[in-house]
């Protein structure tokens, strides 16, 4: 009875080797490719997010209240959603941010927005240094990369 020959069906030192050297870097920087693009489109969503939003007026100080008259029903409808708008309200200023769909609205004062101003401002300057911080990883990482197999580029 003959035996099977299986050294065929495992690949040689030097077939391994071709495919370490020419299929591995491509799919390295295209996974960091791919990694920094997610990184990214989380880190630009979570500005606009509404709950992110009220963490912040929270943050600073404002105050949840409910309407409870129509006319404060209706003010609260009127402001633009997500965005934390100005109003005067018997000669004083507030600063609003509703939220329409659970019938509330978050109110502050001057300080309190100031508050927020900052806490925003931290919090892009924070998301920034992180962009920056993965760009430079990516970067620092494609200084080894030989290019695509078979072409020009990178040789």
């Amino acid at each position: 009875m003959s035996q099977l020959d299986l050294s065929v069906l495992v690949p040689s030192n030097n077939e391994n080797r071709y495919i370490m050297k020419h299929f591995l870097p491509p799919l390295k920087a295209l996974a960091t490719l791919l990694l920094l693009i997610f990184a990214t489109s989380c880190a630009s969503t979570s500005a606009s997010n509404p709950t992110s939003k009220q963490n912040l007026v929270v943050a600073a100080g404002f105050k949840m209240i409910t309407p409870s008259t129509p006319d404060q029903r209706a003010l609260l409808t009127s402001l633009p959603p997500n965005k934390v708008s100005s109003i005067t309200y018997h000669g004083k200023p507030y600063f609003v941010l509703p939220d329409v769909a659970n019938n509330r609205a978050w109110v502050g004062g001057p300080q309190e927005y100031n508050a927020y101003r900052v806490n925003r401002a931290d919090q892009s300057l924070a998301a920034e240094d992180l962009n920056a911080a993965q760009w430079d990883d990516t970067v620092s990482q494609m200084g080894t990369w030989n290019g695509w197999a078979g072409t020009s580029f990178g040789r």
